[in-house]
């Protein structure tokens, strides 16, 4: 088995590359070690670019809470056009743009699974405490994105299964303040839950958004 993890040098995503690592070769690429730039689509072509022959499992494991400091919004008075439109750069319109670029790197001939991490805040229809607007909204947009790519890359990649992940509340520095009342985990438990679920995904379930126990999430 073949893997690829972007944004690996994340929380998350350096536990997926040591799981990975224990089941076959992995490669990682990130903005650290590769220069990946989310906003910017042509370091994206370059970087996924460089990247030779196909992957059985690609996990987009990108993301940012706080950018530039911009924190959560609890209210309409916080709105902000600029740190909405920084969300939906990075969390939103980034990883679409690596699926668009990832998609020569997904065999045609067998299972391949592409795996983008998102949030039960993105949830429309589970939001019940309303604020955090620009996140959730980012979140959501992500969910619309991989759902609809997941329709078109099926004529053409018939066994492939693209999902959506979310992996709970980890102990990461994207988290660390907002953790609140939730159960946290490690980021090598949350990395084993999330391709313990990955692992059972078929392409009947392409476009799904599922949450670290494998059961669906309301959109």
């Amino acid at each position: 088995m073949r893997a690829l993890v972007i944004g690996a040098s994340g929380g998350i995503g350096a536990a997926l590359m040591a799981a990975l690592a224990r089941r076959g070769e992995v490669v990682g690429v990130s903005r650290r070690g590769d220069g990946l730039d989310l906003t910017d689509e042509a370091s994206v072509a370059t970087v996924m670019g460089r990247l030779e022959g196909s992957f059985d499992t690609l996990i987009v494991a990108t993301g940012a809470l706080e950018i530039a400091g911009a924190r959560p919004e609890k209210s309409l008075r916080a709105l902000d056009a600029g740190a909405m439109a920084a969300q939906f750069a990075l969390n939103a319109i980034g990883p679409a743009l690596v699926v668009k670029h990832a998609l020569r790197l997904m065999p045609k001939d067998r299972v391949a699974r592409l795996a983008v991490l998102s949030a039960r805040v993105g949830s429309i229809g589970d939001n019940a405490l309303g604020g955090w607007y620009s996140y959730r909204a980012a979140k959501a947009a992500l969910n619309q994105l991989v759902h609809t790519a997941s329709i078109e890359v099926a004529r053409s990649h018939p066994h492939a299964v693209l999902a959506l992940l979310h992996p709970g509340t980890v102990a990461t520095g994207l988290t660390q303040a907002y953790a609140g009342g939730h159960a946290v985990v490690t980021p090598e438990v949350a990395a084993e839950h999330l391709l313990a679920v990955l692992d059972g995904l078929r392409p009947a379930d392409s476009g799904g958004f599922f949450d670290w126990k494998g059961e669906r999430i309301v959109w």
